[in-house]
């Protein structure tokens, strides 16, 4: 957990959660482009530059200035027993005042899917969210066809909020998604989430 000016870690039973840095490139890079088939279906066209260095180091920087302002948190999950690095997830469109709400997003590399990693992962997250960054809500949409995803948001703790129509453009179009919630203060049903 984040301790005063220590940088952000957070651990699970089987994974380490940081935000990215410069010497992490050619393990992501390797493992999006190994995975490329397998993400491209549930996520925005991947720029030209997507996998190079300089993209690279402009999402790095992104990161550090998001964790620093508040306005994001941007981990990589790595497997504890080898420090592998399987997927990402980000707390992302933190809102203060009124709110007190953020966005989670999230992919796995396809040798790593299916395993719970996500899901030990979400569960830190938002407890993270919770407790440290005292938000009362964190929402999350995937396509409705996604139904690994819609499995993983229910089994972590969401609840189904409804349908937002184009929502985002996934592989090239608007797309309609479905939208889940996990509130601090559930009361539409027990959770483990925080």
């Amino acid at each position: 957990m984040l301790l005063g000016r220590r940088k952000l870690k957070l651990e699970t039973e089987r994974l380490s959660l940081r935000p990215p840095v410069h010497s992490d490139f050619n393990d992501w890079a390797a493992l999006r482009r190994a995975s490329e088939e397998y993400l491209t279906p549930w996520e925005p066209i991947w720029a030209k530059d997507h996998l190079t260095r300089k993209s690279f180091t402009n999402r790095v920087y992104w990161a550090q200035r998001s964790v620093a302002s508040g306005t994001a948190i941007p981990l990589f999950l790595f497997r504890r027993s080898d420090d592998v690095l399987i997927g990402a997830i980000t707390l992302d469109n933190v809102r203060r005042g009124p709110a007190q709400a953020g966005t989670l997003g999230y992919w796995t590399g396809q040798a790593f899917a299916r395993n719970g990693y996500m899901r030990e992962a979400i569960g830190a997250v938002v407890h993270y969210a919770f407790t440290r960054l005292d938000l009362s809500r964190i929402e999350a949409a995937c396509l409705p066809e996604n139904k690994p995803s819609r499995g993983l948001l229910e089994s972590s703790g969401f609840k189904y909020e409804g349908v937002a129509q184009s929502y985002l453009q996934i592989n090239g179009r608007w797309r309609t998604h479905v939208l889940y919630a996990s509130l601090r203060s559930d009361r539409r049903g027990k959770t483990d989430a925080g």
